[in-house]
Parts: structure tokens; C-alpha cells; sequence
């Protein structure tokens, strides 16, 4: 591998290890691939990155899945090729759907049952009024907020501008909150 793949490869890799979307491995084959002038099987990934060529191929799989490699035929050779996608606004769509959207929608539902359970755990004691209204602030505030994010995702899925009017009532909330600390 020439110094100028490496490179890339090293810091995709470094990047992707604390992203918990990509693995490192997953990211220095992006980039390996990414810089290729031709598709490569993956015996030819394995050779680049000294990796075994099983744990190159579960690795393409993922890579395949998530639309950041393309299997390509290449005339003449009887072995899957794969080469980088780039279009990077799809394969940011299909990360921000399958895995950012996912993990909002299941906060959005831990907020929801939050709520059931404090207004059926709260509402049967009278001194716990305070901290009724205290606890559905919070989780209303809570809710607001990844709401808007999934709004976020779905128009950025979408091509669509982002909400941006309800990033600045989220945004100067905390903002007036910091100010107060200080």
C-alpha cells in the first residue's frame, strides 16, 4: 500500500473506532477502497490491510449494507470485486435512518414509558406533586428535544432543509441555562 493510502486508511480507521458506526477495520477498507483506480476482490483487501480474507469479507458485508462499497464484476475474473461508493449524502442518509433514527425513536419510547409510569406512580401520592410537575417538565423538555432531532433526520433522509427554527428555541434554552450557571 503506498504511503498516501495508508494514510487514509489510518485515519479513517482512527476516526471510525470511537464513532460506533464503523468499525476500524470497516473504515481502513472504506478508504483503502475509496483511493483505488479499479475495484479489488477481497483477497486483494486482505493482502493491503494484512487481514485475514474471511474477516475482510464479513467486514465488505457490513460495508455493502450500509451502502459505503459496491460489489462490482470485473470482466475476466470469476471473484467479487468492490470498489467505494461516492455519494456521500446517500450513504449519510442510510446511516442517519438505520442507526441515529433508531436509537431516537427509542429514546422518544423510554419518555413515553417514563411518563406512564410517574403519572401512575406520582398520582397515587399527594405530597409528590412537585415532583410530579417536576418530572414532566423535564421529560417533556426531554421529548421536545429528540422529536426535533428525528424531525432532523427524517428531512435531512428526505433532501429536506433541517428545522431550524426549533434547533434555536432547543439551542437558546440552553444557551439562558449555561448563562445562569456562570
Amino acid at each position: 500500500m503506498d504511503h498516501i493510502t495508508s494514510t487514509l486508511t489510518d485515519g479513517l480507521g482512527a476516526a471510525a473506532a470511537g464513532s460506533g458506526i464503523l468499525t476500524q477495520l470497516q473504515a481502513s477498507i472504506f478508504g483503502l477502497l475509496y483511493l483505488q483506480a479499479q475495484p479489488l476482490s477481497l483477497d486483494d483487501i486482505a493482502l493491503e490491510l494484512d487481514q485475514s480474507k474471511s474477516n475482510i469479507s464479513l467486514n465488505v458485508r457490513v460495508l455493502v449494507d450500509w451502502h459505503l462499497v459496491r460489489r462490482r464484476r470485473v470482466p475476466g475474473s470469476r471473484r467479487d470485486h468492490y470498489e467505494a461508493a461516492t455519494d456521500f449524502f446517500r450513504a449519510m442518509q442510510e446511516i442517519f435512518e438505520r442507526r441515529f433514527r433508531w436509537t431516537v425513536r427509542q429514546v422518544l419510547v423510554a419518555v413515553e414509558e417514563t411518563k406512564a409510569t410517574a403519572e401512575q406512580d406520582l398520582a397515587a401520592n399527594r405530597e409528590a406533586r412537585t415532583r410530579r410537575a417536576e418530572v414532566k417538565n423535564r421529560l417533556d423538555q426531554l421529548e421536545r428535544f429528540f422529536q426535533l432531532i428525528d424531525a432532523g433526520i427524517g428531512s435531512f433522509v428526505a433532501g429536506e432543509p433541517f428545522p431550524a427554527d426549533g434547533l434555536r428555541k432547543v439551542v437558546s434554552l440552553a444557551a439562558g441555562r449555561i448563562r445562569r450557571k456562570r
